[in-house]
């Protein structure tokens, strides 16, 4: 009878047991906006203050590669600047001569019209003052071109300058280490004092405030999963110490790929998954790479919409 009650209960649990809904619907791992900044300019690294670990705002100049030489040649197309400002004609002055010639010309041949007019003056001497007048206006109106042409070509020359002054001013400005997005410097690759080069990376850094899981689903499990549907996920610290987080799904890739070795997924006979990404806003304790549980809601948040980026379709 007692062996009968054993065997009895064993069922019970097995059922119970085999009823107990999973904690899970997919694992992953969490990972956060990583952003590796180099330098923009040729030079020493006067100052650089960055250190692994620190928390960054965004825009926070951390570094200054030398400017000197980039000084010293806006200084000097300053320099060239005034130069062509000063030969730049005054071009009132240059033909007023000329002008106040052409002026007493036309008196001369209206008085000389009025003189042929009333049979005082031979008709000669209104043709002379007629051609001397012809003569002034062609010398004016050449004046005006040489001086037009000579005041275009300065101004070119000035738009020249400005031109590399604005070039420089930007070569300038990228002297000038920015961190780009707030977060947390992972890596550090250079130290004050050396010479860096166009290109060279100086240092690594992550949003870990806005993180995300990336997880994968079965075919099975994609119909009941839209992007901006709420879900739970759990932070795996090991021996059971999970902590839960408020996430979001923010995207699902739009092709299948082979299950990775290292993912668990609800069904192990599938070959096929789909990535997919839920975001969580992180409180310090979830670091990149740590293990996580996710469980799917159902009601999708009509305030999101799709993030199928070309950057997230081709990483894996």
């Amino acid at each position: 009878m007692k062996k009968n009650i054993i065997i009895a209960v064993a069922a019970l649990m097995t059922v119970a047991c085999g009823n107990k809904e999973k904690e899970y619907d997919a694992t992953g791992t969490f990972e956060a906006t990583e952003v590796t900044v180099a330098a923009e300019q040729n030079g020493m690294l006067m100052m650089f203050d960055v250190d692994e670990g620190d928390e960054i705002a965004l825009g926070k100049e951390v570094g200054l590669i030398d400017t000197t030489q980039i000084w010293l040649k806006i200084k000097q197309l300053g320099a060239t600047k005034e130069v062509y400002q000063s030969q730049k004609p005054d071009m009132g002055k240059q033909i007023a001569a000329t002008r106040q010639q052409l002026i007493k010309a036309r008196q001369d041949q209206q008085r000389y019209k009025e003189l042929v007019a009333d049979g005082a003056a031979p008709g000669k001497m209104l043709d002379d003052a007629t051609n001397q007048v012809q003569v002034l206006q062609k010398q004016l109106d050449a004046q005006i071109s040489s001086l037009n042409t000579q005041l275009s070509t300065l101004n070119s020359q000035l738009s020249t300058v400005n031109v590399q002054v604005s070039q420089l001013r930007d070569q300038l400005r990228k002297c000038h280490v920015m961190t780009p997005i707030k977060g947390t410097v992972l890596e550090k690759y250079v130290e004050k004092g050396e010479f860096v080069a166009v290109g060279k990376p100086l240092f690594k850094m992550a949003d870990t405030e806005q993180m995300y899981m990336r997880a994968y689903v079965t075919s099975s499990q994609l119909k009941d999963i839209k992007v901006g549907q709420k879900a739970k996920v759990f932070a795996d610290y090991g021996d059971g110490q999970k902590k839960e987080y408020e996430g979001t799904v923010t995207w699902i890739s739009s092709r299948s790929e082979f299950t990775p070795k290292t993912i668990l997924t609800d069904d192990e006979r599938a070959d096929l998954v789909y990535a997919l990404k839920v975001a969580i806003k992180n409180d310090g304790y979830v670091k990149i790479g740590m293990y996580g549980e996710v469980k799917f809601g159902l009601t999708p948040d009509p305030g999101l919409t799709p993030n199928l980026s070309p950057k997230d379709e081709g990483s894996k």
